[in-house]
């Protein structure tokens, strides 16, 4: 495997000069940076427009990975360059501090999660500095910190105000290995996304937040500079559906006087053909109308689907199950009779948590009708059907055929005059159904922000008043997970006083998901001192939204959605202003072991950044991270390419530190500045469109063109200093420490970081045009017009196309060509 120092330098004159030591160079300006505060950012700077640059603040694991590292080092290249455009740019870090780890270490370690985590993050701090990337640290937020939570808390008195938090019973989502519930989006495939345990179902009083309120909102993302296919996902997961809603009679009525079933359906026009009503395990009905000699196979079924998970239930492979509770309801437009059953791949959390069941039309009520002997009838015609029994469902549109006044109507017109009558005969009518679900918050862990609720026997749910916030996390608490919060388990934070009686009360143990925190830190980076409010008015219009969000596409439907679902409730409550919290968002790819498998400890194919940082220098680890591949795709890590990206940074010392013998000299100076300003458009267009690997590229040829010159020993003067300064300015936003320090060699000034970005000359960006003599057999025959450094084949095939040219060839065969570069084509023909 090859391997170079990092502070080899190499001479193609074979002079000696002053090693590149990047170890030593990033330390003495990251500390020179520190002093001088060269990255704090105004809230208002004359003459500039604010502009707000954020990477995703880390989970406080302890280590940063090379997934941090690939995230934050293009985007801080980007935030640098605007800097230079002449923005105010401000690009904070902090750390997403809460969460389940911390507790599991608590456990597994004996350590206090506090504890683990403010060393964690004392740690990740110096790994970030070492970075060297412009955060403006004086906008730290940790959102486990009392300062900051106490935000959180009041951010979730606010929406328990205005009715979008809110507790009942409900089926959660439960990890019996981390002894909490999770959110649907928390699970994959069935499985704890934090510990692949099989997720359960339980019966427990939870608290939500009202997200299903803002859903028609959220689904219209169209305006979003964002990638597509998180848009997509967003559509997808938000799942808006158009129908009717439908009643169908109880033929006996529930004996809490419940007389009939609602259905929610996309097919009005199949309502003729229900032959089955299928009600979720978990719908209050099943216990009220399953008749007697049925009691005990629905009981045990019921019991049976509570250790099947949601996921599971909604899969297309899995067999279909369910059982007859004995009861009937009636079809109002045909007056059918209609046994009711219960199945567990219908879903109390989705619509009405019954369905209408048309096994004519759908796949999975004709394999359940099927398996069971129930009718089948068509009501929408397959073509050229003859009336014969289906075979199979019939799912697509069509005419509609056995449903009484609707027959003949084609499917679309049908949907339309079955969901009128509905309403007419007041039996429903047209309804919008979303998959998206409120959003569950409540978790049964202590290593989480309190939920700010108190319970008194007088006046029952209190939230807690504002001035008595924050409610702090006790520090004394036994963290061994038991099902219920360990703040259960403390009688000092249970035990406490009602603010509105003085009578005893008892607080809330819940914590909230660790998403609360995240869904409004990108806020209080704005105004992170503020005492008086989350932020105020004035900084919220100052900087927000955030102006380019960068993460990845992994939490298309957890954090961006849960933050555009608050920022938009947080404008409601008029303390933000707009509509979405990230007008821009770009989803980086992601880094692979050198086995192009994802990095694993199992795997042993994990690169540590800190000792990649330690052997290559910082500029070196980001240079290479950028070059790598397309900043949205990503790549494996091989070592040989950071090898090379170490030599080029190395060339660059060397042609700077030094240069060849500096004289007047026209040619060289066209050639100089001509590879110069082509290198600073190319590099200008591709940070703008984070083309962050062809801007490295566009930078290496530059170093070439500049060592060419070098090794050749004589230059133009002018031409030589202009094109250094061209390539120091537009290396500084990858590799700022190197651009910094020879920046300050050859400029005397401080710092290259706040130079304006040049301009390069519009005329010097396109290719120089050489006339060339074109000969037949010695004799001139015309000329072209090629790029000066065009070769053979390029000049030849110009010629070629040009009609006085080919006309001379025509009929001959080319003996050979003779080609003088930038002069004479002659081409010899027999």
């Amino acid at each position: 495997m090859a391997t170079e120092p990092k502070t080899q330098s190499r001479t193609g004159a074979g002079r000696g000069v002053e090693r590149y030591d990047p170890t030593t160079i990033e330390r003495r300006w990251q500390e020179r940076w520190a002093a001088d505060g060269l990255y704090r950012t105004p809230d208002n700077a004359p003459g500039k427009q604010n502009r707000y640059h954020l990477t995703m603040f880390p989970y406080t694991s302890g280590d940063l990975h090379v997934g941090h590292w690939f995230a934050k080092a293009p985007s801080d290249a980007l935030a640098r360059y605007y800097r230079m455009r002449g923005y105010n740019v401000m690009f904070p870090i902090g750390f997403d501090a809460f969460g389940l780890p911390a507790e599991n270490a608590a456990i597994k370690d004996g350590v206090h999660p506090r504890d683990w985590t403010n060393a964690n993050i004392e740690r990740m701090r110096g790994q970030l500095k070492r970075m060297g990337a412009m955060f403006d640290w004086q906008r730290e937020v940790n959102s486990s910190d009392p300062a900051y939570y106490r935000w959180t808390q009041w951010w979730f008195l606010q929406l328990y105000q205005r009715a979008l938090a809110y507790k009942k019973l409900a089926a959660a989502n439960w990890c019996p290995s981390c002894n909490t519930t999770l959110a649907n989006e928390q699970v994959i495939d069935g499985r704890c996304e934090r510990c692949d345990t099989l997720v359960e179902q339980r019966q427990m009083d939870q608290w939500f937040f009202a997200s299903t309120r803002y859903a028609e909102e959220l689904l219209d993302n169209d305006g979003l500079e964002w990638p597509e296919h998180v848009k997509v996902m967003q559509r997808n997961w938000i799942g808006r559906s158009e129908g009717a809603e439908a009643s169908f009679a109880l033929e006996q009525p529930a004996a809490d006087g419940t007389d009939e079933i609602r259905i929610f359906t996309t097919r009005p026009d199949t309502l003729h053909g229900v032959t089955f009503m299928v009600l979720a395990p978990e719908h209050p009905l099943v216990e009220q109308v399953t008749r007697l000699e049925q009691r005990a196979a629905v009981d045990a079924y019921v019991e049976q689907t509570g250790h099947v998970t949601e996921i599971e239930r909604q899969s297309t492979e899995r067999h279909k199950t369910g059982v007859f509770t004995g009861a009937y309801c009636i079809n109002r437009l045909t007056g059918e009779r209609v046994p009711i059953w219960v199945g567990d791949y219908v879903l109390a959390t989705y619509g009405t948590g019954a369905i209408m069941a048309v096994p004519a039309h759908d796949q999975r009520d004709f394999e359940f009708a099927q398996e069971r002997g129930l009718p089948v009838k068509a009501v929408i015609a397959p073509p050229e059907w003859d009336g014969q029994p289906l075979t199979q469902a019939y799912v697509d549109e069509g005419e509609m055929v056995n449903s009484g006044r609707f027959d003949g109507l084609p499917s679309a017109e049908g949907n339309r005059a079955v969901t009128e009558y509905l309403a007419e005969q007041g039996w429903g009518g047209s309804r919008i159904q979303y998959r998206l679900r409120d959003w569950l918050i409540s978790r049964q862990r202590y290593w989480g922000a309190p939920i700010p609720i108190l319970y008194c026997e007088q006046c029952g749910t209190v939230p807690v008043p504002e001035d008595q916030l924050p409610v702090e996390l006790p520090y004394d608490v036994e963290f061994l997970p038991t099902g219920q919060s360990p703040l259960a388990l403390s009688d000092a934070f249970v035990n406490t006083t009602c603010p509105k009686c003085d009578g005893p009360a008892r607080r809330e143990t819940d914590t909230m998901d660790t998403f609360m925190c995240s869904s409004w830190y990108f806020m209080r980076y704005a105004d992170p001192d503020n005492t008086e409010a989350p932020v105020s008015r004035e900084l919220a219009e100052a900087w927000l939204p955030v102006d380019q969000y960068t993460g990845g596409s992994e939490h298309a439907v957890m954090h961006l959605l849960y933050a555009r679902f608050f920022y938009k409730a947080a404008r409601d409550i008029g303390v933000v202003p707009g509509n979405e919290p990230f007008t821009r968002y770009f989803s980086q790819g992601q880094i692979l072991g050198p086995d192009g498998r994802r990095m694993s400890k199992s795997r042993g194919n994990v690169v540590a950044p800190d000792a990649q940082v330690e052997k290559w220098g910082a500029d070196c680890f980001r240079a290479y991270l950028m070059f790598l591949g397309p900043w949205d795709q990503g790549g494996p890590y091989d070592v040989d390419g950071i090898v090379g990206v170490s030599r080029w940074l190395n060339r660059v010392w060397n042609v700077v530190t030094d240069p060849p013998e500096l004289a007047d000299d026209a040619v060289s100076a066209s050639e100089l500045r001509r590879a110069a300003h082509r290198t600073l458009a190319r590099v200008t267009a591709d940070i703008e469109a984070k083309r962050f690997n062809t801007m490295v590229a566009a930078l290496m040829e530059l170093t070439n063109t500049l060592q060419r010159f070098r090794d050749a020993g004589s230059a133009d003067r002018a031409a030589w200093d202009e094109t250094v300064r061209l390539l120091l300015l537009s290396l500084a936003p990858s590799c700022p420490h190197i651009a910094e320090e020879l920046w300050e060699r050859v400029s005397g000034e401080y710092s290259v970081h706040v130079q304006p970005w040049p301009e390069y000359e519009e005329a010097l960006t396109h290719e120089e045009l050489v006339t060339v003599a074109v000969q037949v057999n010695g004799k001139v025959r015309g000329h072209i017009q090629v790029p000066a450094d065009a070769d053979e084949a390029a000049a030849r095939a110009v010629a070629e196309a040009e009609p006085r040219i080919r006309e001379q060839l025509q009929g001959h065969e080319v003996a050979r060509v003779i080609f003088v570069p930038g002069r004479l084509l002659n081409i010899v023909v027999r």
